[in-house]
């Protein structure tokens, strides 16, 4: 807090010589305790992080004596290795990457649920490609370790095909769309904003939506993730990001328009776009946060989505054990939300 001039400037009388050092220092270090702690937080673009594109646009992060900088990886699966050196404090996940993560001994815990896709990540196929089943034989694009991968994994084993049935082509999301258009894939798996790229082209006519992640509500769920030891370390700070996070989803409800256009401009493309793509994710409320962490057989429960995940991953052959659920996330912080 500064102390105002007024006040400093009325004591020049000698007599207060101590007492005006005295409250100089004390003004410093009051101060130095109240600048905004600073965090970094990994992220890559994807419509379901709008909140978070919101709350940076607005500062929304300054009434939590917060600065918040939102670090942008093109790869999502180079955020938890981010994460574990310490380059950054924490990271926007897909819960499937943080069941790996911890198979593998790493400490990363969900803090909190983001979003889930519904329709945000799709595997796309031009016209000579009908099912699920017409994928055996076919070269498929697609980016390795990613929610793309696991995505395709889940749709293969719906009828019984594994990767071995297909020729996998390794790609970034934002590079299917090019290489679906110049002939070179007949299918394609990508997230929003890729997605509605490839659609879009051939004035819609020429590529479809074979499989979504509406298939499998809350399957594909975005988390918010962080080490265990900063978890420990900075749970007033964690707890200030995910309470901007709720501002941002609140300001999106009361002035959409305004935030479609703060959205858009963060990744790339009009607000009309914005409000198109927000039809295939669900933000989730704080008031159904804590379900994700209960025991359910729906898929928005860890418990249930989590048991599918490690089931996939272990038969691909990217983890060797099955880690326990409650090893995956740390719910006492979302307590703490209003």
């Amino acid at each position: 807090m500064k102390t105002s001039a007024p006040t400093l400037s009325s004591r020049r009388n000698h007599f207060f010589k101590p007492a005006l050092g005295l409250a100089l220092s004390l003004a410093a270090f009051s101060s130095f305790a109240q600048a905004p702690a600073q965090m970094k937080i990994a992220t890559v673009v994807w419509i379901g992080y709008g909140p978070f594109y919101v709350a940076e646009a607005l500062d929304l992060y300054k009434k939590y004596n917060l600065k918040v900088s939102l670090q942008v990886f093109n790869d999502p699966a180079l955020i938890p290795a981010a994460i574990a050196s310490g380059a950054v404090d924490g990271g926007m996940l897909t819960y499937d990457q943080v069941v790996g993560q911890v198979a593998a001994g790493r400490n990363m815990k969900v803090v909190m649920p983001i979003d889930y896709s519904n329709g945000g990540d799709a595997i796309v196929a031009d016209g000579s490609i009908t099912k699920v089943a017409d994928f055996k034989g076919k070269k498929i694009g697609y980016n390795p370790l990613s929610p793309s991968d696991f995505l395709l994994s889940y749709a293969l084993k719906t009828v019984n095909l594994t990767e071995k049935d297909i020729t996998p082509v390794s790609m970034t999301p934002e590079a299917v769309p090019a290489a679906m258009a110049s002939g070179q894939l007949p299918i394609g798996v990508t997230y929003e904003p890729s997605l509605s790229q490839i659609l879009g082209q051939g004035g819609g006519k020429k590529f479809k939506v074979v499989f979504s992640s509406k298939n499998a509500p809350g399957l594909i769920a975005d988390v918010l993730v962080f080490d265990d030891k900063v978890i420990k370390a900075k749970p007033a700070q964690i707890t200030g990001v995910m309470q901007a996070y709720l501002d941002g989803l609140a300001y999106m409800k009361a002035k959409p328009a305004e935030a479609h256009k703060i959205i858009g401009k963060f990744m790339g493309v009009s607000a009309a776009e914005v409000k198109e793509q927000l039809t295939g994710v669900y933000n989730i409320p704080v008031a159904e946060m804590p379900k994700a962490f209960m025991k359910a057989k729906e898929t928005t429960s860890y418990y249930a989505s989590g048991e599918i995940i490690g089931e996939l991953l272990k038969a691909k052959g990217q983890i060797t054990t099955i880690p326990a659920i409650e090893a995956t996330f740390d719910a006492s912080l979302v307590k703490g939300l209003k």
